[in-house]
């Protein structure tokens, strides 16, 4: 179903889906050998959202070479998906630690998913994880975190909130306090928000940022070429396994602004890795993923306000 203004979602339809598509390579990651993640709360989390083929995966009941069969090269793109999930995690945990280590105690988690850093990170004493979603995504991830006997590692406040809604003031009223240095995220949220409103988003973060404030994020140049069709096509071995989840129809592509040149213009000073170079630094080779597809150019991003 094509995004609309105001729809919603939970975690198994539109927009949410990818959330528990994202954790299923988190489930997945936590169990390779090159150790890049270990997240223990993904494959559980999965489970109780219950989309049967994701829910295969993680518990091995679904050889990924069997994706060949109902699509060519199906079963690498897969893999290769798997070990994006678990470069990017990466790279966003050892955002946090640092930022952390740094000094930063108040963290907040923009799109937060099935993120489960708040239960599994070292953080610091002190620090307070700010989580911001739509209410139904807080909810169940809540809820089933609880059921399993999950404990935060930090002090959780969740904001159950819609990110087009007046996301700032709720924020503020859960205790946030824009006179401390924060740590943002925004991973894997950029391509599902119109240009306009991924600038009002950094318009927001800046807006709320003490000096000494972190963020990271993404940035994908490679939207402003996507093919709809061809993504669909790369998407069709998961559509044959009873996967119903447009995908191309819940991005928004075209020309946007790069988040690091938005954020720089703002007084940030920012830096980026490639995927090619971050899949280097943790001692794996990333998987050709061929000119047209647009993930094949994203920069993970992450910058301090000095």
């Amino acid at each position: 179903m094509a995004r609309i203004d105001g729809d919603s979602w939970d975690l198994a339809s539109s927009v949410g889906a990818t959330a528990t598509l994202v954790a299923t390579g988190r489930a997945i990651a936590s169990t390779h050998p090159h150790g890049l993640i270990d997240d223990p709360f993904a494959a559980p989390l999965v489970r109780a959202v219950g989309i049967e083929v994701f829910t295969k995966m993680v518990d091995g009941e679904l050889d990924l070479a069997a994706l060949d069969a109902v699509a060519p090269d199906a079963a690498a793109r897969a893999r290769a998906n798997i070990d994006e999930m678990a470069v990017r995690t990466r790279f966003f945990d050892d955002y946090f630690v640092a930022a952390t280590d740094g000094g930063i105690r108040q963290v907040v988690i923009l799109a937060s998913g099935l993120d489960s850093r708040a239960y599994r990170l070292p953080w610091p004493d002190g620090t307070v994880v700010y989580e911001i979603d739509q209410p139904d995504v807080i909810e169940f991830k809540t809820r089933t975190l609880a059921g399993l006997g999950a404990t935060p590692t930090a002090k959780l406040q969740t904001v159950p909130i819609d990110l087009r809604e007046d996301w700032p003031a709720a924020l503020r009223e859960a205790g946030f306090d824009p006179s401390l240095p924060t740590a943002w995220c925004a991973e894997g949220l950029l391509i599902y928000l119109p240009p306009e409103a991924q600038d009002r988003l950094f318009d927001n973060i800046d807006e709320l940022s003490a000096p000494g404030s972190a963020v990271a994020t993404e940035f994908v140049p490679g939207l402003k070429n996507f093919d709809p069709d061809r993504a669909r096509e790369a998407a069709a071995g998961f559509e044959q396994l009873g996967l119903k989840m447009d995908m191309p129809s819940l991005v928004y592509h075209g020309e946007r602004h790069s988040a690091a040149d938005y954020l720089t213009t703002k007084g940030w000073q920012m830096t980026g890795i490639g995927r090619s170079d971050l899949y280097a630094r943790n001692g794996l080779t990333a998987a050709d993923l061929g000119s047209d597809d647009p993930m094949r150019e994203i920069i993970y991003i992450s910058g301090t306000l000095s």
